[in-house]
């Protein structure tokens, strides 16, 4: 599924205002963490808020504050290699409007959950996120996810570039 954002969000009332903030999709759910995680660099806390939202039921522990902190230690061009139009030549720079390309996991649902796999221009294989459906308000929330790992760094900070 290709997920466009006109503008991402700044805030939770932001986020919630958007269409894919339904949830009712899990590909919602994993384009707009990458939406939300665009914020980081930003403002932490209202990223934070955006994140608990995204959880649902599950919110956003210490631990996954302080894993998040880590992985977003290596620069925001992480979260910027899943939009279309980046790549390491261009120091990840997303074309405009924010694109996201989703890919169901090929297992489908199994247990309610729901892996989403997602392309990194920054690495050689996808990257997944996984979700978790909440059946009595058909949303989609985020369990757990595996996109930030490190990436080739931009040209501009490549010593072999």
């Amino acid at each position: 599924m290709i997920i466009t954002f006109d503008k991402l969000p700044n805030n939770l009332e932001e986020l919630k205002a958007m269409p894919q903030a339904s949830l009712n999709e899990p590909e919602y759910g994993a384009a707009l963490f990458l939406a939300v995680m665009m914020h980081y660099y930003v403002n932490k806390d209202e990223t934070y808020a955006m994140l608990e939202y995204l959880k649902g039921p599950y919110g956003l522990s210490t631990f996954e504050k302080q894993f998040l902190a880590d992985r977003m230690a290596d620069g925001e061009h992480i979260v910027r290699s899943f939009f279309k139009g980046t790549s390491p030549d261009n120091d990840y720079t997303p074309t405009m409007p924010y694109t996201v390309e989703t890919e169901k996991g090929y297992d489908q649902e199994i247990d309610g959950r729901m892996k989403i796999f997602i392309s990194s221009s920054g690495a050689d294989t996808k990257r997944h996120i996984l979700l978790r459906h909440k059946v009595s308000t058909n949303q989609w929330f985020i369990e757990d996810q595996m996109l930030l790992a490190m990436i080739r760094a931009p040209k501009s900070q490549d010593p072999w570039a």
